[in-house]
């Protein structure tokens, strides 16, 4: 079997790889850089769903056992908490709603696992140059460092190529795919300090604190006594004249007090609110930021990323085995590319509200931080970030719908009913007579949940289990959050997300409604 060329050896890409493992398919990742040791926090806030996946990359566990567990987050204006969201913590589960460790550590991990993977060939300082498609596969053009620059390494060759090469990606520049969007002019600092801190594990925003007038500061707390700040600053500020002028420590003292701390990275830039205009072309495929750039708060740029990655692989994983059509590649643009504009929706209104260009913008905000302090549900009219959350497939080509969603609760941070596209809920039970939760079911095949013990036998090779919740659910969890009637079937897709939910247990629609799934 040919190889999946994977250009980016980030999180995305090594996720990418190691989920294509997992389907028994190989890959070859291509980093330009000669050795990737990213410094500083960069992403820091993992989502539960999120985590999901990477626990069938292999190392949920690590992150877990090693991240800054987090459950709530307060919003302040002038000093004053105006209000505080908490997240249902994992109760009987194990997987947590937020936690906080950096973007470097986790890329860590990955290229572990993936050196560690007979199926991923990890080739570092290679970088694509061209590439070439036909009706077999692509054909990348590789150049590594030489002394006098770039010299030509050779070609690699595979089914497929998915560009997981960041912002500014080669591969997107090559297939000629656009890249709109926006930049704000609004300039960002960010600090990792190590410092020891006496405040919660929670996210603080404070809007227009006296400490940084007119602007915000987002803050919040990493592994080993880190605390990731993040200012709005002025356009015109230079990191090296705040560092020289001691205005940099000024800054940290408005926070810290005269507790000592010690400056661990720092870095100034912008945000960008941008998505590809199509996220493939022909055999190539786009992922992560080589999609799509979002503002980050509210978490949606690397854990929208890595559900990018799973959705694509197991597709890829599909249509290479030969279990279904080429056209089920098709279905990653419409469902993926849908996603990510979502998320830019959301975040474009979050950097409205908190980068305002225009006086009404302006107008709308003060007004707001006012209202907010006497306001009932302050929520609703105050937007610090709206967190990372899957998307719901309802339209994709691969649902099978089954009732009506109009009135589908899409605004942000709604709780999802279990329709079919949205992704299936989580929960304890137990199978063959051990205890586990119901999305470490999922990953390389599909899952079917009925109500009752039947015997089903479905005509079909896609991979499969079937499960019965009269079996697997003593406790009548799985068959609350799913909503789940006497007679109900649920199938669910490799990722995770519910491709149908049927009245009865009829082999002939179930296999139907998987068939679909796959693109046949």
């Amino acid at each position: 079997m040919e190889p999946v060329v994977v250009v980016g050896a980030g999180p995305v890409g090594l996720v990418t790889a190691l989920l294509l493992a997992r389907h028994r398919v190989p890959s070859v990742v291509l980093e330009a850089d000669a050795r990737r040791d990213p410094s500083g926090s960069r992403a820091i806030c993992f989502q539960r769903d999120v985590l999901d996946v990477l626990d069938r990359a292999g190392c949920a566990g690590r992150m877990i056992a090693r991240g800054v567990t987090w459950t709530t987050g307060r919003t302040y204006h002038r000093g004053d908490e105006l209000f505080s969201v908490t997240f249902p913590d994992a109760g009987r589960g194990t997987v947590p709603p937020w936690i906080n460790i950096s973007q470097a550590e986790v890329e860590g991990y990955l290229r572990d696992l993936a050196a560690a993977e007979p199926l991923i060939d990890l080739r570092y300082g290679h970088a694509v140059t061209g590439l070439r498609q036909d009706e077999r596969g692509v054909e990348a053009e590789v150049a590594g460092a030489g002394r006098s620059g770039a010299v030509r390494v050779g070609t690699v060759r595979g089914g497929h190529l998915v560009g997981a090469d960041g912002g500014h990606s080669t591969v997107r520049d090559l297939l000629g795919i656009g890249f709109p969007g926006r930049t704000f002019t609004d300039r960002f600092l960010i600090c990792d300090i190590r410092a020891d801190l006496p405040f919660p594990n929670e996210r603080r925003f404070h809007f227009d604190p006296e400490w940084n007038p007119g602007r915000q500061v987002l803050l919040h707390q990493c592994p080993d006594g880190v605390w990731r700040i993040d200012w709005q600053v002025p356009d015109d500020l230079d990191l090296d004249a705040e560092r020289a002028s001691g205005a940099l420590d000024a800054r940290i003292r408005m926070i810290v007090g005269d507790l000592p701390y010690e400056i661990v990275w720092a870095t100034v830039y912008r945000f960008h609110e941008r998505c590809a205009t199509a996220f493939g072309s022909g055999r190539a495929f786009l992922a992560g930021d080589a999609a799509h750039l979002y503002a980050p708060f509210g978490a949606r740029g690397l854990n929208s990323g890595v559900q990018d990655a799973e959705n694509l692989a197991w597709k890829l994983a599909f249509v290479r085995r030969g279990l279904a059509p080429p056209e089920l590649l098709a279905s990653y643009d419409a469902e993926r590319r849908a996603a990510a504009l979502e998320n830019l929706r959301v975040t474009t209104r979050t950097m409205e509200f908190l980068v305002p260009r225009t006086p009404a913008q302006r107008a709308h905000r003060l007004e707001s931080l006012e209202r907010a302090r006497t306001h009932p549900d302050p929520r609703t009219i105050i937007d610090s970030g709206r967190l990372a959350e899957p998307f719901w497939y309802l339209d994709s080509p691969l649902t099978t719908p089954s009732r009506p969603v109009d009135g589908f609760p899409a605004e942000p941070g709604a709780v999802r009913p279990p329709l079919p596209g949205v992704l299936c809920p989580d929960g304890p039970c137990v199978v063959s007579g051990r205890p586990t939760r119901l999305r470490r079911l999922f990953g390389t095949g599909f899952v079917v949940l009925t109500a009752r013990r039947h015997e089903m036998n479905l005509r079909t090779d896609l991979p499969h289990e079937i499960h019965a919740l009269d079996d697997i659910d003593g406790d009548g969890v799985l068959r609350e959050a799913l909503q789940a009637g006497p007679d109900t079937v649920h199938v669910v897709r490799p990722d995770g997300h519910l491709a149908a939910v049927l009245p009865t247990a009829d082999p002939a629609r179930v296999t139907s409604a998987m068939h679909r799934a796959c693109g046949r």
